[in-house]
């Protein structure tokens, strides 16, 4: 039983032309980025030029600031004061009021910013390649081929060697001046600002 003894040692993987897996024989990593599945080969296409790496940018991200004590304190000083000097105590106190209340926090922890992330993206020049891996106590094999006439990539690795030394290719976004989101940094608290909503309460 050849053909079953391959599938032990050999991984396949279909990927597309940004190196997300469509076709896997582990069903779980289906949609994967093949970078966070095995990050020794994905390092290795990089190096040959057979995947490059490009760095794109979001003007129009949610992040959650930086001081989230400042921002914290930006909430009490402005929102909450306005909302106490709007409703009468008593209908403060009202359970639906502070659900409204503790909503509209919620709503304001996220602050628009900035965001980079990359994005892998397949060299067509480069039809074909293979190689082998140092991972110390064995050598891992690769094929990689496009398919021809799609974008699509065929990749063979090997199955048995351990190359875990090697980290996965990281996707995480990057935030962009996100201590300036909301311009929580730049916040001058007042004491006299602070005890205000206090004394409001006591009264």
């Amino acid at each position: 039983m050849p053909a079953v003894a391959s599938l032990k040692i050999l991984n396949c993987f279909l990927l597309d032309n940004n190196g997300f897996i469509l076709v896997s024989k582990i069903p779980e990593e289906t949609g994967k980025f093949f970078g966070a599945v095995d990050g020794s080969v994905m390092t290795q296409l990089l190096n040959m030029g057979m995947f490059r790496r490009v760095t794109m940018y979001d003007y129009q991200a949610m992040c959650k600031p930086i001081y989230a004590f400042l921002a914290a304190v930006k909430w009490l000083i402005s929102d909450f004061l306005i909302f106490l000097l709007e409703f009468n105590m008593s209908s403060f106190w009202h359970s639906n009021n502070l659900a409204d209340a503790h909503k509209h926090k919620k709503h304001d922890t996220l602050q628009p910013c900035d965001t980079e992330y990359p994005v892998f993206v397949y060299e067509p020049a480069i039809k074909e390649t293979n190689g082998l891996i140092e991972c110390g106590d064995c050598q891992k094999m690769f094929v990689a081929q496009q398919i021809v006439s799609s974008n699509l990539l065929l990749l063979v690795t090997d199955a048995v060697c351990d190359c875990s030394v090697f980290p996965p290719v990281p996707m995480d976004a990057k935030e962009e001046n996100a201590q300036d989101c909301g311009g929580a940094a730049e916040i001058s608290v007042s004491p006299t600002l602070l005890l205000l909503p206090l004394v409001l309460l006591l009264r």
